[in-house]
């Protein structure tokens, strides 16, 4: 037990780090036995990937038993700390060495766009194989260019399953279980929030006491200085009510959602979580009709870091009555997802010329921006320029509702659209 938790030995997380792809929790559809990086092992072909996930979800042990599994020689750095002239030296290595080099670089979003350019040539002479990891979604973080070249995989922030057998390896290894009640054990897990990393450090500070009495809730969240979620005996937990409150709040119940906020609260669930969904209610649910939603909720989680518990809880409160009382539309969340559907489908297509920028003379002789109408020139401001690629008709992805101020931004659109009809037809 000693040697176990002595102050020179690895942090759990990494003695428990996965032997083999087959043994990482709660990516199943990536390291399972029909999962994409098990197929693509088994094929003996491994691409350049981009691993998209939240912390403390595995992606650093994958990468290094990717390296392991087809035999290629594994190099870490974090974006953080290296630059150009580490990547060079990189490189240089990569290309004296008779074993393949499997990159991994951390944080890959914190590399610029130049840096980021740095890569592409050697991974397309093969002198690297780059796994790229990051938490940013790579579509706004990361050049087209390296996207172009890497498959993007997500990996999934962890559940309560997979964080439940992280905490049973780390049982095993120790020797013991943890110091805790079942339901201490179910708020450790819930309060990781999904973070694997997190949660192993929080069980080897527990498991350096040794075999002691059981931790209640409360005594575990007053020794880990954490305020715990604790779930009630009637079995109502983290998702279910953090479902039951979204719904309310969509169906205009300003009581049924305070009921369930304060259960949340009171159950001892962390309020900047609820903050977090009801900013995303705001735009999901709430969207154009009031656009003032967003603001509200982004003021009460400003209120909540300048007051703390329990005061700044009634800004939570302002929020939540607030969601609840306003006109409801779904308009923007439709929109964005046709709008990704199809720029999925037409992600190669160039702007018009005309809407394309032209610092330079060789663009002006390209014909960049020539015939662009300046909208703030136009009658009311409106010029009634096509702005879609060349081939590709325009689409409504937008349809606001009539509720709340939408309706105004209905009439709008629908004026612009006649003025756009009438242009055609006399164009």
């Amino acid at each position: 037990m000693a040697d176990l938790f002595a102050p020179d030995a690895a942090p759990l997380a990494e003695r428990l780090r996965p032997r083999r792809l087959a043994d990482v929790v709660g990516q199943p559809a990536l390291t399972g036995p029909d999962g994409a990086l098990t197929r693509m092992v088994a094929a003996g072909s491994l691409s350049s990937l981009i691993l998209w996930g939240p912390p403390g979800t595995g992606k650093t042990s994958i990468a290094r038993l990717l390296a392991d599994a087809v035999g290629m020689r594994f190099v870490a750095i974090s974006a953080v700390f290296a630059g150009v002239a580490d990547l060079k030296k990189l490189f240089a290595d990569a290309r004296t060495t008779a074993q393949r080099t499997l990159l991994f670089v951390d944080e890959i979003h914190r590399f610029n766009r130049a840096q980021q350019d740095g890569f592409l040539g050697p991974m397309e002479d093969g002198t690297i194989t780059l796994v790229g990891a990051t938490t940013e979604n790579p579509s706004f973080a990361l050049n087209a260019a390296i996207l172009s070249r890497a498959r993007v995989l997500i990996v999934k922030r962890l559940d309560e399953a997979a964080l439940g057998e992280l905490l049973a390896r780390a049982e095993a290894l120790a020797g013991h279980a943890l110091p805790v009640t079942d339901d201490a054990r179910a708020a450790l897990i819930a309060g990781a929030d999904g973070d694997g990393r997190f949660l192993l450090g929080q069980a080897e500070t527990l498991l350096a006491l040794g075999e002691v009495p059981a931790m209640d809730p409360g005594a575990l969240a007053a020794f880990l200085h954490r305020r715990m979620p604790v779930y009630d005996k009637s079995g109502d937990g983290h998702y279910g009510l953090i479902s039951a409150l979204h719904k309310s709040l969509r169906g205009s119940d300003p009581d049924a959602a305070l009921y369930w906020l304060a259960r949340m609260l009171v159950a001892g669930e962390e309020p900047l979580y609820i903050l977090r969904r009801l900013v995303r209610f705001a735009s999901e649910d709430v969207g154009l009709a009031d656009s003032n939603a967003l603001r509200v909720c982004l003021d009460a989680k400003d209120a909540f870091d300048f007051l703390g518990s329990p005061e700044g809880e009634l800004a939570i409160v302002h929020a939540c009555l607030y969601l609840a009382t306003a006109p409801k539309s779904n308009a923007a969340y439709v929109a964005e997802k046709a709008a990704k559907k199809l720029a999925g489908a037409t992600g190669s297509l160039s702007p018009p010329a005309h809407i394309l920028n032209a610092p330079t003379r060789l663009m002006q002789q390209l014909g960049h921006g020539q015939g662009y109408a300046y909208d703030h020139d136009a009658p009311d401001g409106f010029s009634g320029q096509n702005y879609w690629p060349d081939g590709l008709a325009a689409a409504t992805l937008y349809t606001p509702s009539p509720r709340g101020f939408e309706a105004r931004i209905a009439e709008r659109l629908a004026e612009w659209n006649r003025r756009r009809a009438a242009l055609r037809r006399d164009g």
